[in-house]
């Protein structure tokens, strides 16, 4: 996901959310609804959620330092997480007690006009959001679903937009039925239960992006097809024959660590493989751009060992070893197949 995609739905976000905590709380004050209160209070905290997301973007900008040395990208998952956690004390749980509360000691719904006619000028102002969203997280979906695009993506913004927009129309909705059955059927019960639905919602919505930020901030490794590139990247079927083991974590939505212990011939110089090794990390950058730190550590490739399975050294179609195998050279474990990432 580009930086400046997802600044553009998180900005676009923070104006709808603003205005409409704004409207939903007038409507609140002259109509005594709760599932306006409700949703006042979940749009103004809607807001505040784009902000840490825009913070986090501009504290992961910051140059690495020798206490950081890899940079901080991981301020966006930091941000990303918060908004979890707000979306389901403030929004969540605040909604859930007040649709208790209202279900409990039910009110009647005043100046009907009121909620009902901030909820549809909510909806119009979300589903622009939303679009928005939807829009920018498109350019970088490619072929993936709704879901795996949520679960998968590396940059947070776009997913936690998406989610909390999907939120924020279902809620509406929400509130608009407890409303109109608060009024249709002069039991303001049926508000407190669209409120008490709303919070539920929001403490699912909540539940899944802390989840998914989660594992964001344990460190995730790149996607089947940057590993697929980089391990193309690395043989060239002359110095490098093969990688032995392999990782990759990401330091930050776009930025990836790759470290590899890679084959090389027993008689190649240490010119040679240095000039190799240097090579390799040209085409891994070339191949996925957002490699920017990467280590390639040379063992000596051990025919033997690879006879039994033990050692990759170089994979099919590549050539021979140039000479014999000096005895003692180190047998390295694994697998081409033990590539984690």
């Amino acid at each position: 996901m580009s930086a400046s995609g997802g600044t553009k739905a998180i900005v676009a976000a923070l104006v709808a959310n603003l205005s409409i905590a704004v409207a939903k709380f007038v409507a609140f004050l002259f109509s005594g609804s709760s599932s306006m209160l409700a949703e006042s209070v979940h749009s103004l905290a809607d807001s505040g959620n784009q902000g840490l997301l825009l913070l986090g973007g501009k504290k992961a900008k910051r140059e690495a330092t020798p206490e950081h040395p890899f940079g901080y990208g991981r301020e966006r998952y930091i941000y990303a997480f918060l908004v979890s956690i707000v979306l389901f004390s403030v929004g969540g749980m605040f909604a859930v007690y007040e649709g208790y509360e209202k279900i409990k000691h039910p009110h009647e719904i005043t100046a009907w006009y009121w909620p009902v006619g901030v909820l549809v000028f909510a909806i119009i102002a979300e589903i622009f959001s939303f679009r928005t969203a939807i829009k920018e997280s498109n350019q970088t979906r490619g072929d993936r679903s709704w879901t795996e695009f949520v679960r998968r993506s590396k940059a947070p913004e776009l997913p936690v937009v998406l989610l909390e927009d999907l939120g924020a129309l279902v809620g509406l909705v929400l509130a608009l039925g407890g409303v109109g059955l608060a009024l249709a059927t002069g039991n303001g019960v049926w508000d407190g239960i669209g409120t008490l639905c709303i919070g539920i919602l929001l403490i699912v919505i909540a539940i899944i992006l802390a989840a998914e930020t989660k594992s964001l901030l344990l460190g995730e490794s790149a996607g089947l097809e940057e590993v697929e590139k980089i391990k193309a990247a690395v043989v060239d079927g002359d110095t490098v024959t093969g990688i032995i083991h392999m990782r990759t974590l990401h330091l930050g939505p776009e930025e990836l660590l790759v470290a590899a212990k890679i084959a090389v011939q027993h008689d190649d110089t240490a010119v040679e493989i240095a000039n190799a090794i240097n090579a390799a990390e040209n085409r891994i950058r070339e191949a996925v751009p957002i490699a920017r730190v990467i280590y390639l550590e040379p063992d000596i490739f051990n025919a033997e060992a690879a006879a039994t399975g033990n050692n990759p050294g170089k994979p099919s179609g590549t050539p021979a070893p140039k000479g014999p195998v000096s005895p003692d050279a180190p047998k390295e474990p694994g697998t081409p197949k033990d590539l984690g990432h």
